[in-house]
């Protein structure tokens, strides 16, 4: 009786086994890596690099001609230029030297 179960148990543990090795092998992703892979060629990509130098001239332009701006407004500007700046840096270190740079 209890050779049964105890035959039943090792051919249940060897299918057990053999399903996770075949699980493993799958090569199918999540099904939100291609928006988040979307997102990243966006974020990486020309599109960001042309917005970042519009955001660089911008906040230039307003920190040179700005006239009476306030301390709140003249840190808002520079957080946004040095956004800009990091966005622009990944892009141009990827063009100049092949390297990439961290992706925010």
């Amino acid at each position: 009786m209890f050779t049964r179960y105890k035959e039943i148990f090792w051919v249940g543990l060897i299918f057990a086994l053999m399903v996770t090795d075949a699980t493993a092998g799958t090569a199918t992703g999540l099904p939100w890596e291609n928006p988040l892979q979307t997102i990243t060629n966006s974020i990486t990509g020309p599109v960001a690099l042309a917005i970042s130098l519009i955001a660089i001239v911008i906040t230039g332009a307003m920190l040179i001609w700005g006239g009476e701006v306030n301390d709140f407004a003249r840190k808002l500007i520079i957080i946004v230029l040095v956004i800009a700046l990091i966005v622009a840096a990944t892009n141009v270190l990827t063009t100049l030297f092949g390297a990439t740079g961290a992706v925010i």
